[in-house]
């Protein structure tokens, strides 16, 4: 009889192992799968802050889901502190089939392959993607150690923007956030400095044709690297067809939960991200979630 073997590097995805994952995960580690299927990549300390309150039982909790194979890592190269950065998870395949399980659906249907799970590791975005659940990361983080009534409502990654809206605009990822009895809807365009500012101000447009199409102007957020950055957009761009709001990266106090915004338009002061509504007392109704928003 012939012996079917498994590929090097690879788990058996056979009935048992599935259901002896499956009995030991939680309602938590489905999230951290769901987190790292949708958002592509997170490192160690954005699970932390998302999920747990300590290092060492983030540690080992990531340790037993890779044992399992439901993740996988890598370490990439970085030339700055002379060595590789922390580790960075992705979804494994184990952790794909029973995500697909949890779901009544197939892996294939669930859009997991692992070439392209583990594309994003030599992919040039993956500084980019880091920083975008940076963003969201640091949101979690305070809304998990605040004394505010806070919690991130929604976010969304680039790609389910896109299938939604990738005709007319093309965001970094779409975000809700609420604290104290207020709430955000927002775009995020997380900038790194590699593009030019012309650029950056130009995609403007397309989410005016977004909102044009929806008849909901949803305020965009320009998370930029730094003061001078900053200022020098805010120089070229005194005005916009759409709420938007400029603040530097800063994980400092609050984080970008806390009064960093500058709506553009304003000369200040500098608003949390749950008051920025403030700014744009004129849009009344027509401010909020894009069409689609709020379908599951």
């Amino acid at each position: 009889m012939p012996v079917t073997r498994t590929p090097i590097g690879l788990p058996r995805l056979d009935a048992a192992a599935l259901a002896e994952l499956a009995a030991r995960l939680t309602p938590r580690d489905y999230e951290i799968l769901s987190h790292l299927h949708q958002h592509r990549v997170l490192t160690t300390h954005q699970i932390q802050k998302i999920f747990f309150n300590l290092p060492q039982p983030t540690r080992r909790r990531l340790g037993i889901l890779h044992a399992f194979h439901a993740i996988t890592r890598f370490r990439p190269w970085t030339a700055y502190g002379g060595g590789s950065a922390p580790s960075h998870w992705i979804l494994g395949r184990a952790g794909a089939a029973v995500l697909a399980l949890k779901d009544d659906t197939t892996i294939a249907q669930l859009g997991y392959h692992p070439d392209t799970a583990m594309a994003i590791s030599v992919s040039k975005r993956l500084g980019h993607q880091i920083g975008v659940n940076d963003f969201f990361a640091d949101l979690h983080h305070h809304a998990r150690r605040t004394s505010r009534q806070a919690e991130v409502g929604a976010w969304w990654s680039e790609r389910r923007c896109a299938q939604l809206w990738g005709d007319l605009a093309r965001p970094d990822a779409f975000g809700r956030w609420n604290e104290n009895g207020r709430q955000l809807d927002f775009f995020l365009e997380h900038d790194t400095g590699s593009e030019t500012l012309t650029k950056v101000i130009a995609k403007l447009a397309d989410y005016a044709n977004l909102a044009e199409a929806t008849g909901i102007s949803t305020p965009v957020l320009l998370w930029l690297p730094s003061r001078a950055r900053e200022t020098n957009l805010r120089q070229r761009l005194t005005s916009a067809e759409v709420p938007v709001a400029t603040a530097v990266h800063t994980t400092i106090g609050d984080g970008p939960a806390g009064p960093v915004w500058l709506a553009v338009g304003s000369e200040g002061p500098r608003l949390r991200l749950a008051e920025l509504g403030n700014a744009w007392p004129h849009l009344g109704r027509a401010a909020g979630s894009p069409a689609g928003a709020d379908e599951e």
